[in-house]
C-alpha cells in the first residue's frame, strides 16, 4: 500500500460511513463495501448464485455502468482509494471511478442524485482479487463518494483514506471532543501497535470488544509505550476520559496526558496517574493554556480502549479550524453556505473567488468561519 493508506478510512461502517444508494445489488448486498474489517473468502451458494463478501452486481446487458453511493462518516478531503477485488477473480469489473460530492445536511439519494459529482479517480484499470490502490489529487472537503464501476461486477470493499475537515458550526455549540477522529483529530505517531490500531482510540463511540481499542505487545526492555493525537484545532482540554474497557489482564498500570502548544512547549495535563482494568476513567483537568497536540503514555505497556479529550477550541484555533473548512468546500457549497447567513450573492461570489480567506470579512462571515463576534 502506499503513504495514503496510513490516513484514516473515512468510509467505514464504523466511523458511520453508509452505503446510501445502488443502482443494483442482485448477488451480494452493497452495505458490504464499507464494513471495517477486510473481506473473507465465502463458498456457500444461494438462490442467486454464490455467495460472495462485497458488493455484486448482475452481468450488464445494457450500455452504462453500475454505481454506488457511500456517505463519508466524517466529511474531509480525500487523499486516495483502494478499490478491494478480494476473491472477486471472473467476476470483477476491469475499470473503476470515483466521483467526490459536498451536500449540505441530510439529503435524500434523489438529492443526491442531482448534486455537484466532481471527479476524484478517473476510469482506472482493476485487477481481480486485489487491494487496487488509487492516490487521488484533492483539496476539496466531500461529503459523499460515487463509486462507479465499468461495466459490471463485484467490489469487496471500497477505502477512502483521507483528513477529516469538521464542520466548525457544530463545534460552536458547545464542548467537543477535540481528539475524536470525526472532529479532525488524528494519530500522528505511535511507539508500538502490535495488536490493535491506535486509530480505534479516537474513534466513535464504545469498544465493543478488546479488538476495538489501540493494544502493543508486551514490553520486555526500558521505556514506556506511547501515543501521539494531533488535536482537531489547538484548545484547551478540560475533561479527559481514559478509557480500559474489555482490557482486564492486559491494561496499563499507570498513564500520563502531556500537551504541546504551537512552539513544541510542552504542559502536563494528567500526572502519571493509577488505571484500573475494564474501567472508563474520567479526570478533570485544571484549566490551563491551549495545546495543539496530546501525547498520552502508558506504564509499561498494555492497552486501551478509548481516548477523548473534551474541550473548547483557543480562539486562534477555531479560525485556523473555520479557514480550513471554508477554504476546502467545493465552490458551488461555500456559495450556499454563505447564502445561508444572508450574504448578498455577488458579495459571497467574491468571497469564494479569493480564498484562501484572509484579511478582514464581513460581520456574518466573520462568525461563520471564524468563530467571531
Amino acid at each position: 500500500m502506499t503513504a495514503f493508506t496510513d490516513l484514516p478510512d473515512l468510509a467505514r461502517r464504523d466511523l458511520g460511513g453508509a452505503v446510501v444508494a445502488a443502482n443494483d445489488e442482485f448477488f451480494a448486498a452493497r452495505e458490504n463495501l464499507v464494513l471495517p474489517h477486510p473481506a473473507v473468502a465465502r463458498t456457500e451458494f444461494g438462490h442467486k448464485g454464490k455467495e460472495y463478501d462485497g458488493w455484486e452486481t448482475r452481468r450488464r446487458r445494457s450500455p452504462g455502468h453500475d454505481w454506488a453511493i457511500v456517505r463519508l462518516g466524517a466529511p474531509g478531503i480525500v487523499a486516495g482509494v483502494v478499490v478491494d477485488t478480494a476473491f472477486f477473480t471472473g467476476n470483477y469489473p476491469p475499470q473503476a471511478s470515483v466521483e467526490g460530492a459536498a451536500v449540505e445536511g441530510h439529503p435524500s439519494v434523489d438529492e443526491l442524485q442531482k448534486a455537484d459529482w466532481q471527479p476524484l479517480l478517473p476510469l482506472s484499470p482493476l485487477a481481480g482479487d486485489t487491494a487496487n490502490a488509487f492516490a487521488v489529487s484533492s483539496d476539496r472537503r466531500h461529503t459523499h463518494v460515487r463509486l462507479c464501476i465499468h461495466p459490471d461486477g463485484g467490489v469487496a470493499r471500497l477505502r477512502v483514506h483521507g483528513t477529516v475537515v469538521p464542520d466548525p458550526r457544530l463545534v460552536d455549540a458547545g464542548p467537543f471532543d477535540l481528539a475524536a477522529l470525526e472532529n479532525g483529530g488524528r494519530v500522528t505517531a505511535v511507539s508500538n501497535a502490535h495488536y490493535g490500531s491506535p486509530h480505534q482510540l479516537v474513534g466513535p463511540g464504545l469498544a465493543r470488544s478488546m479488538g476495538e481499542g489501540w493494544e502493543n505487545a508486551r514490553r520486555r526492555g526500558p521505556g514506556n509505550d506511547w501515543v501521539d493525537v494531533a488535536l482537531a484545532c489547538e484548545g484547551v482540554v478540560g475533561l479527559a476520559e481514559l478509557d480500559t474497557s474489555w482490557f482486564l489482564g492486559n491494561a496499563p498500570g499507570s498513564a500520563s496526558l502531556t500537551g504541546r502548544t504551537g512552539d513544541g512547549t510542552e504542559v502536563v495535563l494528567l500526572p502519571r496517574t493509577g488505571l484500573q482494568p475494564d474501567t472508563r476513567h474520567r479526570f478533570v483537568l485544571a484549566a490551563g493554556t491551549g495545546v495543539r497536540s496530546v501525547r498520552l503514555d502508558v506504564f509499561p505497556d498494555g492497552g486501551m480502549a478509548r481516548l477523548r479529550l473534551w474541550g473548547r477550541p483557543t480562539a486562534a484555533g477555531r479560525a485556523e479550524l473555520g479557514r480550513r473548512w471554508f477554504d476546502a468546500l467545493p465552490d458551488v457549497t461555500a456559495l450556499e453556505v454563505l447564502g445561508s447567513v444572508g450574504v448578498d450573492p455577488s458579495e459571497a461570489g467574491r468571497l469564494v473567488g479569493r480564498r484562501p480567506v484572509t484579511g478582514e470579512l464581513p460581520a456574518p462571515v466573520a462568525r461563520l468561519v471564524l468563530g467571531a463576534g
